[in-house]
C-alpha cells in the first residue's frame, strides 16, 4: 500500500528522512482492526517525529501520522482515536499508552490497524476531511479548555500564538463556549484571521493587555512564556501543551508563587472527550478549521508549509 513514513532521522533537516512509497499492509492483532483511510491530518509530532523526538532510528522504518478518518472493516464511517493502550485497551500488561507513530504505524497510509476500541462513529455531518481533523489538535484544545483550565463560560482566555492547529481550535471552541476570547500573533495576517475565527480581539506577540485574564493556552513556549505569565491574573491559570519556539524559557517564579498562578500541563485527550468534542461539533456547528487538502502523494508538501509555519488551521491530506 502507498504511505508516507520516516526513513530517517534528522535533527536539522528533518525533511530529508521523509519518504513516499510503498509499504507492507497491516497486520491486525486479536482485538485489533483495520480501517481504510479518506482522510489524514498532519500535526507538528509528525515533524517532530522526523526530528527524532518520540521516534528511534531503530524503529524506522515508520509511517506518520496520528489522526485518520475511514471505514472499518463492517463498513462504518469512524474516527481513530489516536492514543492506543488508554485503560489498558489493546495493549500487552505492563505496556504505557502511546500514540500512533511512536510504537505503531499511523495514518499516512492506505490503511491502519488500531485496536476496535481506538473507533469512534464519524458524525455524519462532519466530512471525513473535517473529523480526520479531531484526535491530535483539536482534541488537545477542547482538553485545555473544557478540563484542564478550571475556567468556565463567560471568563476571558487567552489564545498565544494564532495560526497553528491548536490555537485556532481554541479560539474556536471557546468561542463557541462563551468565552471571550483574546489572540496573539506576530502575523497581522493571522491576526485578522483569528477574528474572522471568533476571537474578540487580536493584539501583537508580546502586547500589554488591557486587563489580565482568567487563563492563558499557551502552546508557543519560550517565545511567549514572559507574556503569558504577565498576563494572566492573580491565582489564575497557565494551560501548557507543546511549546514549538523551545521548552525551556526563564521561569519567573516569583511571579508564579507570589501571583499564586497555576501552571497546568495537558496533552492529547481520552477516547470520552474525543466523543464528547464530536458530540460539540455536531450540536453546536462547530467545525475544524482547515488550511488546504492536499492528496497524499503531496505530503512532502504539506510537511513544507508546516515547517515553515506558513498556515492557519490544519493541513489534510486524502487518500
Amino acid at each position: 500500500m502507498f504511505a508516507v513514513y520516516a526513513a530517517a532521522i534528522d535533527k536539522d533537516e528533518p525533511l530529508k528522512g521523509l519518504a513516499l512509497a510503498q509499504r507492507p499492509e497491516p497486520e491486525a492483532p486479536p482485538g485489533w482492526t483495520t480501517v481504510r483511510l479518506r482522510a489524514a491530518a498532519l500535526n507538528h509530532h509528525d515533524l517532530w517525529s522526523l526530528r527524532g523526538v518520540g521516534l528511534s532510528g531503530a524503529q524506522l522504518p515508520m509511517i506518520l501520522g496520528c489522526d485518520g478518518a475511514g471505514i472499518d472493516e463492517d463498513g462504518n464511517e469512524v474516527v481513530v482515536h489516536a492514543v492506543v493502550g488508554e485503560a489498558g485497551r489493546g495493549v500487552a500488561d505492563g505496556e504505557r499508552p502511546t500514540i500512533l507513530t511512536e510504537r505503531y504505524q499511523g495514518t499516512f497510509a492506505e490503511r491502519v490497524a488500531v485496536p476496535r476500541w481506538n473507533l469512534l462513529p464519524k458524525p455524519a455531518a462532519l466530512s471525513f476531511e473535517q473529523a480526520a481533523c479531531l484526535p491530535t489538535a483539536w482534541l488537545t484544545a477542547y482538553r485545555m479548555l473544557f478540563t484542564r483550565s478550571g475556567t468556565r463560560p463567560g471568563d476571558t482566555v487567552l489564545v498565544q500564538g494564532a495560526g497553528g492547529g491548536v490555537a485556532t481550535a481554541l479560539i474556536v471552541l471557546a468561542r463557541a463556549a462563551g468565552y471571550r476570547v483574546w489572540a496573539t500573533s506576530r502575523s497581522e495576517e493571522k491576526r485578522a484571521r483569528a477574528l474572522e475565527l471568533g476571537a474578540h480581539r487580536a493584539f501583537e506577540s508580546g502586547a500589554r493587555l488591557p486587563e489580565r485574564v482568567d487563563a492563558v493556552m499557551e502552546t508557543v513556549g519560550a517565545a511567549t512564556w514572559a507574556h503569558s505569565v504577565a498576563s494572566v491574573r492573580e491565582e489564575g491559570t497557565i494551560v501548557i501543551s507543546g511549546a514549538t519556539s523551545g521548552p525551556n524559557p526563564p521561569a519567573a517564579l516569583t511571579r508564579v508563587y507570589f501571583h499564586q498562578l497555576r501552571v497546568v500541563g495537558s496533552t492529547m485527550g481520552s477516547r470520552d472527550e474525543l466523543a464528547g468534542l464530536l458530540r460539540f461539533c455536531e450540536v453546536s456547528g462547530v467545525r475544524p478549521v482547515i488550511d488546504s487538502v492536499l492528496p497524499l502523494a503531496q505530503a512532502a508538501d504539506g510537511f513544507a508549509k508546516m515547517q515553515t509555519g506558513d498556515l492557519i488551521g490544519k493541513i489534510v491530506f486524502t487518500v
